[in-house]
């Protein structure tokens, strides 16, 4: 098969180069990543009853996940939730087989619990969360395209990606991840709903963090500042291990201690007072939100992992950025990659592939095409192989 692969080269400034670089990454705990999560987990659970029962996985598309905020009232030592939050599964399944009822509504409800419990030990599903599922039926022209034995897209879209990540991106991604993940057994105080915003001007990177507070965990309002201000030494701590730049770490800047404002809250997640959720209206498949690089809007959790392009292709375009700068050996600074489907076209076959990439001064762009047509017609001839890795829980979309 001859793909449609287009590859350039840019006469420009790498992101890393340019005066000023924005990059944001929302926690797992954040309501738009919990959408996330849950859109994926309830994907993954349908899968698996499917490949069980069917040997196949057939249609199904659950990423319209809505997170409705409940109320609470936090205090020092321990507060309550008022209200639970409202968690609304919706999207399409494959619902019947030959006659054959599925669980389809069950085995969704059981993974969005299996999922709020595994990731957040603070939130009580008993009395703080709401589950309501609403997957339907999926349209009959769908159904019928959907067949894992013809590859098919069922959907016309694309996908983004690039490499490598800058400083920036790095230590914004390593924040989140070592606030949600290490620092847990030395500061319990610090909930999961974390949000790290990285401004680099120059060589400055600053990093204002939004962290919420675990009050059954914090005394009183001395011990709240004295733990955001050990927080905020960790970070600094994890920022010399990423990047040699000048670093300026913000935490909870919306806090007055004179008036006795401070990022309180019951569960550690926002959306136990108000914050409400989506998906895909935070992180890119890659973990971040770039604005000074492309992007796809693509909503990728819950979609199907086996022809929806605008997972698939979102994914391994950051694959193919990641293997180009690999192979580039030191003459790349960055690539970024497109790829665009057709509804009922051959996902190994997408309508173009478009590689674009920046080299180091002094590099001929022509020894490397032939490598990057490679990478990208081998990675597009084995994207199926994406499938089991996501059903499996192996690929982040979030």
């Amino acid at each position: 098969m001859e793909r449609n692969i287009a590859i350039e080269t840019l006469s420009q400034l790498p992101t890393y180069a340019k005066e000023v670089e924005l990059v944001e990454r929302k926690g797992v705990g954040h309501p738009d990543s919990v959408s996330d999560g849950i859109a994926e987990a309830v994907s993954r659970g349908l899968s698996k009853y499917y490949l069980k029962e069917f040997g196949r996985i057939l249609h199904h598309n659950t990423d319209q996940i809505e997170i409705v905020g409940g109320q609470s009232a936090p205090k020092y030592g321990g507060g309550v939730v008022l209200e639970p939050c409202y968690i609304l599964l919706s999207g399409r399944a494959t619902t019947s087989v030959n006659g054959e009822r599925i669980p389809f509504k069950s085995i969704s409800i059981k993974a969005t619990k299996e999922f709020l419990s595994t990731n957040f030990k603070h939130l009580d599903l008993d009395s703080s969360v709401m589950i309501d599922s609403r997957i339907g039926h999926g349209s009959v022209d769908l159904r019928g395209l959907y067949d894992t034995r013809k590859l098919k897209a069922n959907d016309t879209s694309f996908g983004v990606g690039f490499a490598p990540f800058t400083d920036t991106e790095k230590l914004v991604l390593s924040t989140e991840r070592l606030i949600n993940g290490p620092l847990k057994s030395s500061l319990p105080a610090v909930g999961h709903d974390i949000k790290v915003m990285g401004f680099r001007q120059k060589s400055k990177i600053n990093l204002t963090i939004a962290a919420a507070f675990v009050d059954r965990y914090v005394s009183n309002q001395k011990e709240y500042f004295a733990i955001k201000e050990e927080l905020k030494q960790k970070v600094y701590d994890n920022a010399s291990k990423v990047t040699s730049k000048e670093v300026e770490v913000f935490v909870n800047t919306g806090d007055i201690q004179e008036e006795n404002i401070e990022y309180l809250t019951v569960t550690g997640l926002s959306m136990e007072n108000g914050d409400d959720g989506s998906v895909g209206r935070g992180n890119r498949v890659n973990g971040l939100i770039t604005p000074f690089k492309p992007m796809s809007m693509e909503a990728a959790a819950g979609k199907n992992p086996v022809t929806h392009v605008g997972k698939l292709y979102n994914v391994l375009a950051n694959i193919i950025a990641d293997e180009v700068v690999k192979e580039g050996a030191g003459d790349i600074e960055e690539a970024f990659v497109r790829i665009v489907s057709q509804i009922g076209r051959d996902i190994t076959d997408p309508h173009v592939a478009s590689i674009q990439v920046i080299y180091k001064d002094g590099v001929d762009p022509s020894k490397h095409i032939g490598n990057i047509r490679g990478i990208a017609d081998s990675k597009l001839e084995n994207i199926s192989k994406l499938t089991d890795e996501f059903v499996a829980g192996k690929l982040s979309v979030f």
